[in-house]
């Protein structure tokens, strides 16, 4: 073996990646780094994510506390101090949390307040793995060190020579219990704390149990510790048990949790089998590359690498997984929505709003079979609430607009997943265009309005109402493209057909854009295009005008044609970032578009981010590529601060995984991927039907962004877009890239993708 080969092999050092391949399936998990997006605040996401100790799709997620109990922001990167170590089961920051504990490694005097047993730590002292981590408690000579199944984790402790060693446990305020079992070196207790969307019997319920007797014992009550009692409830409960220990001593906590019961609680424990953390850390570390390479990348680039797997890793933690496995092996689960233990799968943590626009989609393409599940799971949202969710968390939240549960069904059937109740899903698609359940977001907010009049006026005591529209609209397209599939009569499908096309009537031709108005149609005379809210959702009409994903085609023509229309796309990155920054009291999703310098496109907030593949439809696919590799490679890294937002539960990670692949999935419900720029040289998709898709970019560099011409199985490929079922029957894609763009390629009308209005010509 020569030198270079050894180096390469063992150290991955970055001088040497610069010269040779990297070849990602080696250990694709290596390459994550679970803090990028965790230098967030307040007022400006980087990401607003913590690191996730989870395994994919998990029903419980582990992270290091760094914020105050009830404290959205769990884990920033700037914080120099631990307060305890939280089972989490949160989405984001501003939906916060539901049933979270915590345990703490202390030494010296019994405490149990957050400030008083946090300790300082380094980054330099932590080492942070979606299957593991590690970390360095300074103040008590601590080193602790974690690792997960999807229901269950293990701790290891090691502490120094101590006379009083304690663990505490924290089950947080808004209703908690605690018991202290010292026969059986045990703890159990539950935790009610929520941020909205569950029943009034809502419990986590949750066991600890220690490989070393205790030698001292206390529970605390809203933070009093009591040492003559081993259960209390109320308010705020916690535990404390204690031991002497000698210097590198390891004690173990084997930690499980259920939404059932301590008996299920007890049975979920069992996934820690031996309890042996070394086997169960490379155990979830398999687990990881199982998943992760499912899509396998080569390039000269380490840093790019990294970026990817982090998005990927991302991209498969939401929806978590809200079901147990019984004492019978069945699939069971307690349900947010009726508080009643039932059969089958459920997921939650998601926002539809999110989540459609290429999370899903990319579940469909790599993990058909998990999103089997999910649509399974919305059969049982239905039946248990009588609405699709469109925010759950764990059960239905009021947030954020649109009925967007119709693509996330639509777009999963019309990909070719099966094996669920696709009928009563049809039926729970009507019933949520015609209804709403009150106070969720679930159904839609002004329907009969909308229905109507075929658009939600901005004077009737509802806002956000373009946002509203332009989706209900893409959101009838997707359910008339749904019944079609399903051989449904046009007299049941009609009526969703002539809806999908209600963009226009928010249309304002003086403008160019799409502009709120009132229920006599009269446009809202005090509009600016820069103007954040008010009719839109955290955004403005130079974000939501191009937002009509099923029917390009219909808003290149109200814009009066390519030329048109592509002056419009135009501007967006023209316009000065700070117009619109004053028009509100100011959101961390203004701050993040202002800063990024790209004009008015945000890319920070999901409503533009499929904006730049839209030229692929209006002649000019070239600048797409422009744009596309432009935001890949200033607004995406691998570090704390590798976001331009919210990551949102994998949707903007999602987005960097198709681009980064070379096309990306501008309306789900249809069977097309439109093509971008390809940032790999290579990549292959390991597809679950056992086929492979390799994608090649020859001659691809930072400078070589532009595609001369495409080659799909050794045939000239002249399309804007791919289709579903030539990706997954696998072969190979070639893009042959150049630094120059080819003005010719893909410009004439028959290259362009689908859209609503050329499909009823």
């Amino acid at each position: 073996m020569n030198k270079f080969s050894v180096i390469f092999k063992l150290s991955f050092i970055n001088t040497i990646f610069f010269y040779l391949p990297v070849l990602a399936n080696n250990s694709p998990v290596d390459y994550v780094n679970t803090l990028v997006g965790t230098q967030s605040k307040f007022e400006l996401s980087t990401g607003n994510t913590y690191p996730a100790i989870a395994m994919p799709w998990g029903m419980n997620f582990w992270t290091p506390q760094t914020g105050d109990m009830g404290d959205g922001w769990t884990y920033t990167y700037n914080a120099d101090k631990i307060k305890g170590f939280k089972q989490t089961h949160q989405p984001s920051p501003w939906m916060n949390d539901y049933g979270q504990f915590s345990l703490m490694p202390v030494t010296g005097g019994v405490v149990f307040e957050q400030n008083q047993r946090a300790s300082w730590f380094s980054h330099k002292a932590e080492i942070a793995k979606p299957y593991y981590y590690k970390v360095y408690l300074a103040d008590h000579d601590v080193t602790t060190e974690m690792t997960v199944t999807e229901r269950s984790s293990l701790f290891r402790f090691t502490f120094p020579e101590e006379q009083n060693s304690y663990v505490i446990v924290d089950a947080f305020d808004k209703g908690s219990y605690i018991k202290i079992i010292p026969e059986e070196n045990k703890i159990i207790g539950y935790s009610t704390r929520n941020s909205g969307g569950v029943p009034e019997n809502f419990k986590n319920y949750f066991i600890i149990v220690f490989d070393k007797p205790f030698q001292f014992t206390a529970v605390a009550l809203d933070n009093a510790i009591k040492t003559n009692q081993t259960e209390i409830e109320g308010n705020h409960a916690g535990g404390i048990i204690g031991f002497s220990t000698h210097k590198g001593e390891q004690i173990h906590a084997r930690v499980a949790s259920s939404f059932i019961s301590f008996e299920q609680a007890e049975l979920n424990l069992q996934e820690l089998g031996d309890g042996d953390f070394d086997r169960l850390t490379e155990k979830g570390k398999n687990r990881w590359n199982e998943i992760l390479s499912k899509i396998e990348i080569e390039d000269n680039d380490i840093d790019n690498l990294r970026t990817f797997y982090s998005c990927l890793y991302r991209s498969v933690l939401f929806p978590r997984a809200f079901y147990e496995i019984n004492a019978e092996g069945e699939t069971i689960h307690y349900s947010p929505y009726n508080g009643q233990v039932l059969p089958g799968y459920l997921f939650t943590d998601t926002g539809f709003w999110d989540t459609f626009r290429s999370l899903f989609p990319l579940l469909n393409l790599i993990y058909p079979s998990m999103n089997e599940k999910m649509q399974e799971g919305l059969v049982n949202t239905y039946k248990e609430s009588g609405f699709l969710p469109e925010w759950a968390s764990p059960g239905h939240r009021d947030c954020m607009v649109g009925n967007n549960s119709a693509s996330v069904v639509a777009d999963a059937y019309i990909k070719g997943l099966q094996g669920y109740d696709i009928e009563l899903l049809w039926e729970a698609l009507k019933h949520g265009a015609n209804d709403q359940l009150k106070g969720t977001a679930s159904g839609r907010v002004a329907f009969e309005a909308y229905n109507r009049l075929g658009y939600v006026p901005n004077n009737i005591g509802v806002g956000q109402n373009v946002a509203r529209t332009l989706e209900y609209a893409y959101n009838d397209w997707c359910i008339y493209t749904l019944g079609k599939k399903l051989g449904k009569p046009d007299s049941e499908i009609e009526i969703y057909k002539q809806r999908s096309l209600n963009y226009k009537n928010v249309y304002n031709p003086s403008e160019k854009l799409m502009v709120g108005k009132d229920d006599r149609g009269k446009f809202n005379p005090r509009f600016s295009a820069t103007d954040w809210s008010g009719d839109f959702c955290e955004g403005n009409s130079w974000h939501w005008s191009f937002c009509v994903f099923h029917d390009p085609q219909g808003l290149i023509d109200l814009m009066g044609g390519n030329e048109a229309f592509n002056h419009m796309m135009d501007s967006v990155f023209v316009i000065p970032s700070y117009l619109g920054i004053k028009s509100r009291g100011v959101i961390h999703e203004m701050r993040e578009m202002q800063v990024m310098n790209m004009g008015q496109y945000a890319h920070g907030n999901q409503p533009i981010q499929h904006m730049v593949y839209l030229y692929n439809y209006s002649g000019e696919p070239w600048k797409a590529q422009y744009r596309v590799r432009d935001i890949m490679e200033k607004l995406y890294s691998a570090t704390p601060d590798g976001y331009c937002g919210d990551e949102d539960n994998g949707q903007t990670s999602a987005w960097y995984i198709f681009s980064a692949l070379g096309f990306y999935p501008v309306c789900p419900g249809t069977d097309q991927y439109i093509i971008g720029t390809p940032l790999f040289k290579e990549a292959k998709l390991h597809l679950e039907n056992g086929k492979c898709l390799t994608i090649e970019a020859k001659n691809n560099s930072s400078a070589n962004k532009y595609i001369r011409s495409i080659k799909l199985n050794g045939k000239n490929h002249t399309l804007n877009y791919f289709k579903h079922n030539t990706l997954v029957e696998g072969g190979k894609i070639q893009f042959f890239m150049d630094n120059e763009p080819n003005l010719k390629r893909g410009s004439t009308k028959e290259a362009a993708p689908y859209s609503f209005s050329l499909a009823n010509e």
